[in-house]
């Protein structure tokens, strides 16, 4: 019987062909690593995942690829077949499970160990050499999911006559639960884990106190802010972009209470846009060129103008929005992360999708800002569509086949199609299925006690398309991918 979960599942693969070809990763050299999907007859069947070449090009390549020809032709299917014909094209030094840093080192070994706890198969056969794989697999959670029952295989082409039943692995349990996680239980269980610090009055930290008001959480959140509201502390004792951004917490906060401290909170760093005459600079300070700014320049002065209702904040986000776009907007519709960096940043995408969302909600309909950040959210939306993964994600380098999917982007990109849907900016079914297909790669990838899959740390000073390709990718515990997560859960609830 197909429950709602294989439904989701579903919305996840939608238009696969017979034999669907993908990209999983890059090799330490920067080679592709592929894989292949073969559909099963039935939507509730087990997942099996063909390993081969764990040592190079060999013999159990070879096999992979005869096995996945013969069961496209295969008319009962009794399986989703996942397959990774070369899984180590260089034939680099395998490790399961690996150590040290992803993608930089290992890459390989970290490239298959955290797309098999993502994917949760129900069973691996490993051609060839196995280099440690399948015992790993079997003794512990991959990818912080849950494990995987592994064995050798011959390469013998009646591999699916052989298997008998299969039973459903603890990572396909574990992925179950989360999927059956409603956006308000997804969100609850990270508020456990992030959202309860502002020691420093940063946007990371303010994003999840944004997310649990949404939970109803409010009299903590007033707690925890109140030091910089009474006084205490000053927010703007070391001021930067993140320091501003940070103050989109109180702006949330007013809302609530009407107290007007937070909006003079507020007011004080949107005021930053202009000099001791009151006109309007040329940007806001402290962005550096960062495509991050057309979410740390430009929100707080939107809803400055919004709670205050004095133009010159509308104007001076619109002056702020142009001028980013104007160092950043590639010709393709993307952003780069900054003039000296030509690389359209997975997470530098997001802060400005995530900004032009924002920011369109507070600026007034009809005015000539409004109409042109709505063009700019939409030209955004419509260059960042292509590039989603075939699971639901967007690439740490957009761009770039084989770049690792990245969690904290996509959050972020998914909260701004969700927000224009409900708003109206959007519309059609691809931008649905965009969003939904989002949501079930954020969901499947965030374990119910904080630990999250492939979160980019902190990204800065680099220039080339290697440098931002080899950024660790995080698996575990990670406030900014929490509190994103927190976003986008708390947007898509009903």
């Amino acid at each position: 019987m197909k429950t709602w979960i294989a439904a989701l599942l579903a919305v996840l693969f939608a238009g696969s062909a017979a034999a669907a070809e993908f990209d999983i990763g890059l090799a330490g050299s920067g080679a592709r690593i592929d894989g292949v999907e073969v559909e099963a007859s039935a939507s509730n069947a087990p997942t099996v995942v063909l390993v081969g070449g764990l040592v190079g090009n060999d013999a159990g390549t070879a096999a992979v690829h005869t096995a996945v020809a013969a069961y496209e032709k295969d008319r009962s299917r009794p399986v989703r077949l996942l397959a990774v014909p070369l899984a180590n094209p260089d034939g680099a030094a395998a490790q399961f499970p690996p150590t040290g840093i992803a993608y930089r080192e290992h890459a390989e070994s970290h490239v298959l160990w955290r797309w098999l706890g993502a994917q949760a198969p129900d069973l691996v056969l490993i051609a060839g050499d196995d280099a440690g794989l399948a015992a790993a697999l079997a003794a512990q959670p991959v990818g912080d999911v849950g494990s995987i029952p592994a064995l050798r295989w011959s390469g013998a082409p009646d591999w699916v006559k052989t298997l008998g039943r299969i039973g459903k692995s603890p990572a396909h349990a574990e992925l179950e639960r989360r999927l059956a996680r409603t956006p308000r239980q997804l969100a609850e269980q990270l508020a456990q884990h992030y959202g309860h610090d502002f020691d420093q009055p940063v946007y990371i930290n303010a994003i999840a106190l944004v997310a649990r008001l949404k939970l109803g959480e409010l009299d903590d959140v007033k707690h925890l802010a109140e030091p910089w509201v009474d006084g205490t502390k000053n927010s703007l004792a070391r001021p930067s972009s993140l320091v501003m951004a940070g103050h989109i917490v109180f702006t949330e906060l007013a809302r609530r209470t009407r107290d007007p401290r937070y909006t003079a909170l507020v007011r004080r760093v949107a005021d930053l846009g202009f000099d001791a005459s009151g006109q309007m600079l040329e940007a806001m300070p402290y962005n550096d060129g960062y495509s991050d700014s057309v979410f740390m320049g430009t929100t707080i002065l939107a809803q400055a103008g919004a709670l205050t209702g004095e133009q010159q904040y509308f104007d001076m986000a619109d002056r702020h929005l142009r001028y980013m776009e104007e160092l950043d907007l590639r010709p393709d519709g993307l952003y780069r992360h900054r003039p000296a960096a030509d690389v359209p940043w997975g997470r530098g995408n997001g802060f400005a999708a995530l900004g032009l969302a924002l920011t369109l909600t507070e600026l007034p309909r009809g005015s000539a800002a409004y109409r042109h950040a709505l063009e700019s959210y939409r030209n955004l939306m419509q260059a960042l569509l292509p590039w989603q993964t075939r699971d639901g994600l967007w690439r740490n380098v957009v761009n770039h086949p084989g770049s690792y999917p990245e969690f904290s982007g996509t959050a972020m990109i998914g909260f701004a199609l969700q927000r224009g849907l409900k708003m109206g900016w959007i519309k059609g079914r691809e931008y649905q299925q965009a969003v939904d297909r989002a949501w079930i790669a954020v969901n499947s990838r965030a374990s119910p006690t904080g630990s999250l899959i492939d979160v980019c740390e902190s990204t800065a000073g680099i220039t080339t398309e290697q440098q931002y390709l080899q950024r660790a990718a995080i698996l575990g515990m990670d406030a900014r991918g929490g509190a994103m997560a927190m976003l986008f859960a708390t947007e898509r609830m009903h």
